[in-house]
Formats: C-alpha cells, sequence, structure tokens
C-alpha cells in the first residue's frame, strides 16, 4: 500500500481549507479551528509551506497566512514535495539520475517509470479541485436475473 505521512495528509487538509479561501488572511489559530488539527501541528506546517513558497506570510495585526499562488497553480504534488521532499516510490526512484544496478536497486529504470506516472496523477490534482464539492458515485449491485436459481 502506497501512503503519505499523517504530516503529509494535515498539510494537504490545510492547503485545501486555505484554498476554499483564497484572498483571506487567516491566523494559525482560525486554520487549526477550521481543519481539526492541533495548533502545534498547524504551526509547524505553515512554517514548513512557508519556507517552500507555498503559502505567504504577513505579521501584525491584520496578518495570517494564504496562498502564495491560485489554487488552480498548486498541485497535491507541490504540497507532498513540501512536506516529504522529492517524490518517489522507492530511494532509487528519489534519485536524481537513474539508479545503476550496483546501488541496489531491484529494477532500474522501471521504479522510475511507475513513479513518474503517479507524480503525473498528484501533478493533475489541484487545491482548486480539492476544495471543489465532491460528488460521489453509487455503485449499485446488479440485480438478480429472473432465470438466476
Amino acid at each position: 500500500m502506497l501512503r503519505i505521512g499523517k504530516m503529509t495528509d494535515y498539510g494537504v487538509v490545510v492547503m485545501t481549507h486555505l484554498a476554499r479561501h483564497p484572498d483571506t488572511m487567516q491566523t494559525g489559530a482560525q486554520i487549526a479551528a477550521a481543519c481539526g488539527v492541533a495548533l502545534p501541528t498547524v504551526s509547524k506546517l505553515l512554517k514548513a509551506l512557508t519556507r517552500t513558497g507555498l503559502l505567504q506570510s504577513v505579521r501584525g495585526v491584520a496578518g495570517g497566512y494564504r496562498l502564495a499562488r491560485a489554487p488552480a497553480a498548486i498541485s497535491v504534488l507541490d504540497v507532498v514535495a513540501a512536506l516529504e521532499g522529492p517524490f518517489g516510490l522507492t530511494e532509487c526512484s528519489r534519485a536524481a539520475t537513474a539508479c545503476p544496478q550496483q546501488a541496489g536497486c531491484s529494477l532500474p529504470g522501471h521504479w522510475d517509470l511507475i513513479s513518474g506516472a503517479v507524480r503525473s496523477a498528484l501533478r493533475g490534482v489541484t487545491l482548486d479541485r480539492m476544495s471543489a464539492p465532491v460528488h460521489r458515485l453509487h455503485w449499485h449491485e446488479p440485480r438478480p436475473s429472473a432465470a438466476a436459481p
């Protein structure tokens, strides 16, 4: 199973919340309350996301945090990379160059192909899409035919 860390999960939640209010400056306490995430965790995320350029911070009475770019210009991959580092499914696929076989990679080049596909999928999901309402599909079991016993 492919998993992201809890902090990255919270980071996507925080960024999605901010994407719903892109022109509003919000404090860490407001964001923590809205997202249901502890303030120390939100503070840590806000610092990291600001340091990587995804958020802007403004000090002072009217200060707070907001997205540094439009929600359509920030992908889930941007958030994952900001909090986890370069994306790759294996240590080999995190490297900037193809992993030579002697470095211990089980399938040189192939994991890069798979990591690239996942990277592309995450790049295709932007914060504006994450902040939009989800339309759920309801799957129905096929009805048994009259001929079935």
